[in-house]
């Protein structure tokens, strides 16, 4: 019997950085990305930091002609900024919201607002059914004391869950995001590993782009160069990865990057730079599905790092915990202290005023907010405690479940 004709498929992914007021040219960028987008016509447009449904819609408009059908996933306070574009229907899309995203007090990061997620959609190509995910996790910001490491590693592990749990009933598996870690973090190998997810790169028959495919490169005129300091060529933190469930293949023709300023401009398209794959997707005999993507001892050991990352985590938002219900507790009792001096006073069991009204009143409120900050923090990290302990179980039923399943296989 003859095999059914490959299908060609061009993957486009791109983190755009366009958030409202604070990304520089941001509008001049979003148009300079919708003609070259239209330029080249691609299959699957997967883009991250659209943050503005007003930038999606003049995407939307100007995509209409080669990818007719999109989607905007909507979370969090100001938007997760995730979006697809598709040249074929989608059928379905479903939104995942990752359960810890950072702290809310940090604000200067801002990562706790946008609902940090993973989007899916599902289109249907030549009789192929493919489950398509975009996700944008949480921001480093620093390597060399990662606070968000614990987060980041939960955000992995229920991304790696929810491709697992919902990609069932597909023929063929894409991620595309910038998943905010270098190929070689515990993150990374634990999303790959619990998947069986390939990495487009290292896959590719032919690359044309920045060395090492890397997407935040110094030469950018939009990133941080201290940042990048540690790393004189850039970091690769953006990926497309695929999977062939069922009775298919997937290969990867050829990759590129872009490499910095737009063609006969001044200004790059973004802050990253775009990730453009050509996927080769064919039918082949039935066989039986592998979900693993990894040899047992070596998963187990991915599992038992990031496991010990999450405990670490665990640990801090404990201490977190503890510490700001110790606040909540003086700051009540304070308040209880200035309740029993005003009712002294009141019951004539004090004579006369024994602070001054005006530095009484401040004291109270004072210990009022102290009061309803304390009780937020400890609310939040009680929150922070149950999702780490429920992921460290998790992993913990996985390690067990990996230990196990060579005895199955007598």
């Amino acid at each position: 019997m003859e095999k059914d004709p490959a299908l060609r498929l061009r993957v486009f992914d791109l983190n755009c950085w366009a958030i409202r007021y604070l990304s520089k040219r941001r509008q001049e960028r979003i148009h300079l990305i919708g003609d070259w987008l239209c330029q080249e016509g691609f299959d699957l447009v997967l883009l991250q930091e659209i943050w503005s449904e007003c930038d999606y819609n003049d995407l939307k408009a100007k995509l209409g002609g080669c990818c007719p059908f999109s989607h905007y996933f909507r979370s969090g306070v100001i938007g997760s900024g995730l979006c697809v574009f598709s040249k074929f229907p989608i059928l379905d899309t479903l939104l995942y919201q990752y359960s810890l995203n950072g702290y809310p007090y940090m604000l200067q990061h801002g990562d706790w607002f946008c609902g940090k997620s993973v989007g899916l959609v599902v289109v249907r190509i030549a009789e192929i059914t493919f489950n398509i995910y975009v996700t944008h996790l949480h921001a480093e910001y620093s390597r060399e004391k990662d606070t968000y490491l614990p987060h980041r590693v939960v955000q992995a592990w229920e991304l790696a869950q929810f491709i697992r749990h919902t990609a069932k009933a597909a023929d063929v598996v894409l991620l595309g995001g910038d998943l905010n870690m270098h190929p070689g973090d515990v993150g990374i190998r634990l999303l790959r590993g619990w998947t069986g997810l390939q990495d487009a790169f290292t896959e590719a028959k032919h690359f044309v782009g920045c060395k090492d495919g890397c997407t935040l490169i110094p030469n950018n005129c939009f990133t941080v160069k201290s940042e990048l300091q540690p790393f004189p060529l850039g970091v690769r933190i953006d990926y497309i990865f695929y999977k062939a469930v069922s009775s298919f293949t997937v290969k990867c023709e050829e990759l590129r990057t872009t490499t910095g300023t737009v063609p006969g401009m001044d200004i790059p398209y973004s802050d990253h730079e775009a990730v453009m794959a050509i996927l080769c997707i064919q039918r082949r005999g039935p066989t039986a599905d592998v979900t693993i993507g990894t040899a047992m001892p070596v998963l187990a050991e991915v599992l038992s790092e990031a496991r010990t990352e999450v405990c670490m985590g665990l640990l801090a938002a404990r201490r977190q915990r503890y510490s700001s219900g110790r606040m909540a507790v003086l700051a009540m009792l304070l308040l209880l202290l200035q309740a029993v001096g005003v009712l002294g006073v009141l019951g004539g069991l004090v004579a006369g005023q024994p602070f001054p009204a005006l530095s009484f009143s401040l004291l109270a409120f004072l210990a009022l907010a102290i009061l309803l900050l304390a009780a937020g923090l400890h609310l939040f990290y009680s929150i922070e405690v149950k999702m780490l302990q429920g992921t460290e179980e998790q992993m913990e039923m996985a390690m067990r479940g990996l230990q196990e399943q060579p005895l199955h296989c007598h």
